[in-house]
């Protein structure tokens, strides 16, 4: 497998509940390697697409492919995934070890010696002989990814697991995320509706919104649209879009929610701008600058119209 091979692709899937669309036409790869992304509001489709690819849910339409696998083959190819959509039922009266022992059994995984190494994975070495009633969030969902990681998978699907966690919890299964992926080369699918959360490990985003993947895009790529720029608010965004084409020659902008509109042009002369807005007509009602932020270019593609 080459390092740009897809571990997992989609092409238009779709899935249907009555005349409710959760997934309307869904297409994306995870390449070898990825730390992938998936950002998404409540309700936008990430679980469901999910669901599909670990075969919890069967598509109602499109196609899905794992390890370059389709159809009845993908079922053996699933072998080689580990996933954590919810936090398993662990007993409450068991220790970490012993939670982990009794799926191991019950899933057929050979060599006693998964658990020790799960644990330790996950940085619950020292927990293993602790209650899970006992376990902290943090610890219940790093239970969790060692269960997950029981059979050494080679791509990891993880749903939201990194919230409701406090900031050490979260940096803290940040850090696992990071080793799995260098040391292991373990291929990782993340989701959550907070990108900030995954701006400092995902390699690659997936922006996915009403059960569509809106864009794809490398971390690199993204970082650099969300470079310094002037955020202008102003009466009215379609008219000032127009007077910065047709004035100041440039379409590096992006409109987004709120009357707001981010020019990456005129960073040396922001009068430059301001003077041609209001010789239009166009009330400039605050001006400054800064860098986007990329919450504000989520919100960009699922709310505002992009132009940049």
């Amino acid at each position: 497998m080459t390092e740009n091979t897809a571990v997992m692709a989609a092409y238009g899937l779709q899935k249907a509940y009555g005349s409710c669309m959760a997934l309307d036409g869904a297409s994306m790869m995870v390449r070898r390697g990825d730390i992938y992304g998936l950002v998404g509001r409540n309700g936008a489709g990430k679980t469901t697409l999910m669901r599909m690819i670990t075969g919890q849910s069967a598509p109602t339409g499109g196609e899905l492919e794992l390890f370059g696998a389709a159809g009845k083959a993908i079922r053996r190819q699933r072998q080689r995934t580990g996933t954590m959509i919810e936090i398993p039922s662990f007993s409450p009266f068991l220790t970490a070890r012993e939670n982990l022992e009794y799926y191991r059994l019950q899933r057929g995984i050979p060599g006693r010696q998964t658990v020790d190494e799960a644990l330790e994975l996950v940085e619950l070495t020292s927990a293993g002989a602790k209650k899970f009633k006992s376990f902290s969030l943090g610890m219940k969902q790093r239970l969790g990814l060692g269960l997950a990681l029981m059979n050494r998978p080679d791509f990891l699907i993880l749903d939201e697991p990194i919230n409701g966690l406090d900031p050490e919890g979260v940096a803290e299964f940040r850090q696992i995320l990071r080793r799995l992926n260098a040391e292991r080369q373990t291929t990782i699918l993340i989701s959550s509706h907070i990108l900030s959360e995954l701006s400092s490990v995902a390699t690659r985003y997936g922006f996915m919104e009403q059960g569509r993947i809106i864009e794809e895009i490398s971390a690199e790529a993204l970082h650099d649209k969300c470079r310094t720029c002037l955020r202008l608010e102003v009466d009215d965004t379609a008219k000032a879009a127009a007077v910065l084409q047709s004035q100041l020659g440039t379409d590096k902008f992006e409109v987004l929610p709120g009357s707001v509109i981010q020019l990456y042009d005129c960073l040396d002369d922001p009068k430059r701008a301001s003077y041609a807005l209001a010789q239009n007509g166009v009330a400039l009602l605050a001006m400054e600058q800064k860098g986007a932020d990329l919450e504000a270019y989520f919100l960009s593609l699922i709310g505002g119209g992009r132009h940049a």
